[in-house]
């Protein structure tokens, strides 16, 4: 398994797992859905696996997003979801995988014109997505944390707490971050744009920003790598949208009639969830307990 290296845990945007981008993504194959219509057989539960199982190889949609799934400096596939892949897919009689990297936005419509045969790129489960892929149980679930300056100053733990003392907030470009912070009730317009992490980290030591907010992955990576001693990380925190809790749980997806390739992928993963496999399969790419869930796609689907 090659971890993520150097500073590139820290120079890529997360972004594609906001709110926003769900609904681009849905758009997106229902236009391709009505051009190309999927030939396989869904019927009874799909027969995927067994056609997987006899070419010997599946291929995985991935964004090239670190720590989700990309191409390594090695050129190999690599990242969280690639990596359970390899091991999941294995047991399951497939011993091969091949990447098909695409933009975040054109996973699902990809998957669903066959592109490719499952989505590797840790993504965040939504009711909106769940009508238009089926997703496996999610392999880990981020909160959300804020970088801020040494001491907490301003006493900031969740968004209502930048709302009610005026902090000045940062985040990232197309961060779900910023749906959250809006719907806490501040100005779209006076929230902070940076291109990644380590650019909002630089803001908050420098005194741009009070805080920059980001996943509790993101924020702890980007904080343990740089090692400025000007700020820290606050908390991970539950973000909520609409009064509901927003759950970052990421997790594969696969076309929705195939129901027996998923459901043996699930007991899979199961199975290294209890034995600590996922754990130890994500630990090189920067998850922790904190990320390690139990949460299933169909409670997820539901909120």
């Amino acid at each position: 398994m090659a971890p993520p290296q150097g500073n590139d845990m820290i120079g890529r945007s997360v972004g594609r797992r906001s709110v926003l981008a769900g609904m681009a993504a849905i758009g997106a194959a229902a236009a391709v859905g009505c051009s190309r219509v999927s030939t396989a057989d869904t019927t009874e539960g799909g027969n995927l696996l067994e056609r997987l199982r006899a070419q010997g190889t599946v291929r995985l949609g991935i964004a090239g997003e670190i720590p989700f799934g990309y191409i390594s400096k090695k050129a190999e596939i690599t990242g969280e979801a690639p990596e359970l892949a390899k091991v999941i897919f294995k047991r399951l009689g497939v011993p091969n995988v091949q990447a098909v990297p695409t933009e975040f936005g054109s996973l699902i419509p990809g998957l669903n014109s066959q592109q490719f045969d499952v989505i590797a790129a840790g993504m965040f489960v939504n009711p909106e997505r769940c009508a238009q892929v089926l997703f496996a149980d999610p392999d880990y679930e981020v909160l959300d944390a804020f970088i801020v300056r040494k001491g907490n100053p301003k006493n900031i733990h969740n968004y209502a707490d930048i709302k009610k003392s005026g902090a000045k907030l940062a985040s990232g470009t197309a961060y779900a971050e910023i749906d959250y912070a809006v719907d806490a009730g501040i100005a779209r317009g006076e929230i902070q744009i940076y291109p990644d992490q380590l650019a909002g980290l630089l803001a908050v030591a420098q005194g741009r920003a009070d805080a920059f907010a980001g996943t509790s992955l993101t924020v702890r990576n980007v904080i343990n790598q740089t090692k400025n001693p000007k700020v820290e990380g606050t908390k991970p925190f539950l973000p909520e949208l609409d009064g509901k809790p927003a759950y970052g749980a990421g997790a594969f997806a696969f076309r929705r009639g195939e129901t027996k390739l998923r459901d043996a992928f699930n007991a899979e993963l199961h199975k290294m969830k209890k034995n600590g496999d996922v754990k130890r399969i994500l630990k090189p790419f920067g998850f922790t307990d904190t990320e390690m869930t139990e949460l299933t796609a169909e409670e997820l689907c539901k909120k």
